[in-house]
Parts: C-alpha cells; sequence; structure tokens
C-alpha cells in the first residue's frame, strides 16, 4: 500500500511524510539533502549564520537537491547584557574554561547574528519551506515570505501560540511535544506550562486551528509516525533518530550516549544556553544546576558557552557538551550503527506502512 498522503506532503511533493528536524549545531547541509532526496523535507538550521553564510548553505543545498527543503530560524532580538550578568556569568563558566585550558571569558562583540538581516537573505533566496522557532514572526514579514514563495512553518509548544501563528498567516504549525530533544520553542508564559506531551499536545491544536500540522517530540520510527497521522498531523518531524546515522557529524562519544540511552537519560536544563532544552544529563548540568535560573537569557548564555562546547569537543570531554536528545534516544538501538539517512528513511516507510497495515 502507498504511504499516507496528506496536503502537507501533496502541497511540497514529499513522498514519505517525514521533516527532519533543523538541529543547530548538529544538523548539516548533507543531513538535510539526504533526506530531501529520499523523499522526506529535509532541513538546515541557518540562525547561527550571517546573511552570506545563509546564502551558501543554501547554494550548496540546491546544488545538491532538486527537492524542496526547509531553512530555520530563530525569531530573537540582539541582547544587550549588562556588565554585572557577564561577570557573574564568568564567576560560574571560568572553573570550566579552567579545566579545557581556555583563557577567562571575556565580554564578546556580538551574542548572536542579526535576525532582520538573515530574514531578508531568506526572502531573497525564495527557499521553498522556512520555519521558526523561539518567537512569533510579525504578520508582514509572513507575508514577505509568502511573496518569495515560501511556505511558513511555526513552532508551537501550546494551543494559544498555535492560534497566533495562524493569526499571522503562517501555512503550517509544528506542534512541539515536551519529549522533543534540543531548545524549547515557547515564546508565550513560561516553559514549564507549556511541557505538554505530544499525545495530549498535538489533537487540542489539530482541533484548533484550520492549517495543516505537523508533529514534534520522542517520535523515533514508523510507530510514532502513524500515531502522530492518526491524531491527526500530517506529518512528523524528527531529529534525534537522525543523529546516530552516517551522514551526522556529531561528536562519537555523543552518537554513543544517545544509542545508550535509558527512557530517564534526558533533561532540560537552561545552563548550556540560557533557554530550556532536552539533553542528556552529564557532569556540566549537574555542576551547574543551582545557577540555572540565573544564567544570563538566550543567546548570551548559549554564546558565552560556545568556546567550553568546542574545546569540550576537540578534547574528547563529553561531560562538558550539550548533548541534546528527545526521550526516545535509546530507540535508536533498532537500527544499525551508522545506519546512512537513506536506509533510515526506507526503513521508517516500511514501518508506517507496516503500522497502518496492522490496525486496517
Amino acid at each position: 500500500m502507498p504511504l499516507p498522503s496528506t496536503q502537507f506532503t501533496q502541497g511540497l511533493g514529499l513522498t514519505v511524510p517525514i521533516i527532519q528536524g533543523p538541529m543547530l549545531g548538529a544538523g548539516t547541509v548533507d543531513m538535510a539533502v539526504a533526506v530531501s532526496n529520499a523523499g522526506g523535507l529535509g532541513s538546515f538550521a541557518a540562525s547561527s549564520l550571517p546573511p552570506e553564510g545563509i546564502r551558501k548553505a543554501v547554494q550548496d543545498i540546491r546544488q545538491k537537491t532538486n527537492q524542496p527543503f526547509n531553512i530555520n530560524l530563530f525569531v530573537q532580538a540582539s541582547p544587550q547584557p549588562t556588565a554585572q550578568e557577564l561577570q557573574q556569568a564568568f564567576e560560574w563558566l571560568n572553573p570550566f574554561r579552567q579545566e579545557l585550558g581556555l583563557p577567562p571569558a571575556q565580554p564578546l562583540d556580538k551574542y548572536c547574528e542579526d535576525f532582520a538581516a538573515q530574514l531578508d537573505m531568506l526572502v531573497e533566496l525564495r527557499i521553498p519551506v522556512v520555519s521558526f522557532t523561539f518567537g512569533l514572526l510579525d504578520a508582514a514579514s509572513i507575508e514577505r515570505l509568502h511573496q518569495a514563495g515560501s511556505v511558513v512553518i511555526g513552532t508551537a509548544t501550546h494551543v494559544a501560540e498555535a492560534l497566533a501563528w495562524e493569526r499571522n498567516g503562517a501555512d503550517v504549525i509544528c506542534a512541539q511535544g515536551a519529549e522533543a530533544g534540543g531548545h524549547r520553542g515557547t515564546f508565550m508564559g513560561s516553559y514549564e506550562s507549556s511541557m505538554i506531551g505530544l499525545m495530549s499536545l498535538l489533537p487540542q491544536v489539530v482541533d484548533s486551528v484550520r492549517i495543516p500540522v505537523v508533529a514534534a517530540g520522542g517520535i523515533m520510527d514508523g510507530r510514532g509516525i502513524a500515531a502522530a497521522l492518526m491524531l491527526g498531523a500530517q506529518a512528523a518531524q524528527m531529529g534525534t533518530a537522525f543523529l546516530t546515522t552516517a551522514e551526522s557529524t556529531i561528536h562519537p562519544a555523543w552518537k554513543a550516549h544517545i544509542r545508550q540511552a535509558a527512557d530517564t537519560a534526558t533533561q532540560t536544563t537552561k545552563v548550556f544556553s540560557g533557554r530550556s532544552a532536552r539533553g542528556l544529563a552529564n557532569e556540566f548540568m549537574q555542576r551547574m544546576k543551582a545557577h540555572e535560573h540565573e544564567v544570563p537569557a538566550y543567546p548570551v548564555q548559549n554564546a558565552l558557552t560556545h568556546d567550553i562546547r568546542q574545546a569540550a569537543r576537540s578534547a574528547n570531554r563529553p561531560e562538558f557538551l550539550s548533548m541534546w536528545a528527545g526521550q526516545g534516544a535509546g530507540l535508536t538501538r533498532t537500527r544499525a550503527e551508522d545506519i546512512s539517512i537513506a536506509q533510515l528513511m526506507t526503513q521508517l516507510g516500511a514501518e508506517l506502512e507496516q503500522s497502518f497495515k496492522r490496525y486496517s
């Protein structure tokens, strides 16, 4: 039997109802290309790149695939941390820097890229699909993207956020359940109040909006995709499932920890970036836990820990890495080590087909 087809997949010409999560710092151009070439929607997280860096990445993608792809940005303003905030953060981070042979922390020239300039570049490049998280894009900006021919996906962690995206003109809602690895997309209310499991969140979002909804959070195999589709999703967004593939360039220890993960192995934390994110618990999270609600907000803390994370990678010190992963991480053990994305997509499609056969 053919794989399920939805308004979302038909509109983009996808043959598999799978979106690869963007995963800033872990996703790559080659990963996105492989997913798109296998019939899904490959995604590339570009929020850390200046506009010309985005142009180069998009050119690279377009040279390697003629299929639709997604570029993801964080909706964020450029911060201006106070000297007092920075000094306190330095005091907490300098012991880690010393252990890794880094000099004491210093203020940075900038803590993130200019979002307005990044958005202008997306409009110029006429990207097939663009997705956003961490904030709500205004209606005028969404209309600019529509004029450029882009499908706009907005991330929501509860119904009110989904309705806000719909009002502003988004084409698709990505409903992010509490199980999801990486950063929470919450922009209305506290992240604690948004920690709704996908099985509860998804049908409530589907029932509340008139536009297509895709599901994200803990989906690791065809059974999970089938469950999301049965609850009204038009595709499943999967991140952690792709982190142990051959195309993934994350640290080998990160891959190994994902495959070894128990169902209780992940925690949400703000200590790496200043924004709540789910990852595999490690020493850095434990030692910084007492300061979790005092560290500078994203993107300042994220920028300040960048050198620590890079040095930890080089020194093979996974205890200081931000090893983002969803609650279903351990299910990767059912796959061959270093499975290719093409093989994984084939297996996911077969599992999805089998799941629908079982219950039809």
